[in-house]
């Protein structure tokens, strides 16, 4: 990983533009299983029932690490001292890794694979978050 400031800022870049996109397909899954979970055991009754799902039903573990790196994106790009946190390009390498589609993959991998296949508005956003992620 790059200890080039030039080379940081650029990576933070790419991190400011992929955020939203982030957001936004990680509530277009979290939508995705959730009506995948009513579908298997019925309605989720309330607010605070689909957070404990969210928090520790096995259908939305795959989904954990992209939470995550979103709030590793945010501590980086609100720190006062970028220098002390960690780098950008190891949260993008993190980032590729976890929308990285395989239908023979991990359980996650095969999961997103089949969210892509199955939801349009998944696959486009899915394709704006790799356009970012493939740029030099």
């Amino acid at each position: 990983m790059s200890s080039d400031p030039v080379l940081e800022q650029h990576f933070q870049q790419h991190l400011r533009e992929l955020r939203p996109l982030l957001l936004n397909l990680h509530k277009a899954l979290m939508e995705q299983e959730r009506s995948a979970y009513e579908q298997a055991y019925g309605p989720i009754a309330t607010k605070g029932e689909y957070f404990q799902l969210v928090l520790g039903h096995e259908r939305f573990n795959w989904l954990r690490p992209i939470s995550q790196a979103i709030v590793r994106i945010d501590e980086l790009l609100s720190a006062k001292k970028p220098e002390t946190s960690e780098p950008a390009e190891a949260i993008l390498v993190d980032v590729r890794g976890l929308l990285s589609p395989l239908a023979d993959g991990s359980i996650a991998e095969q999961r997103y694979y089949l969210a892509i296949q199955h939801n349009p508005e998944i696959a486009l956003m899915h394709a704006a978050a790799a356009r970012i992620l493939d740029r030099p």
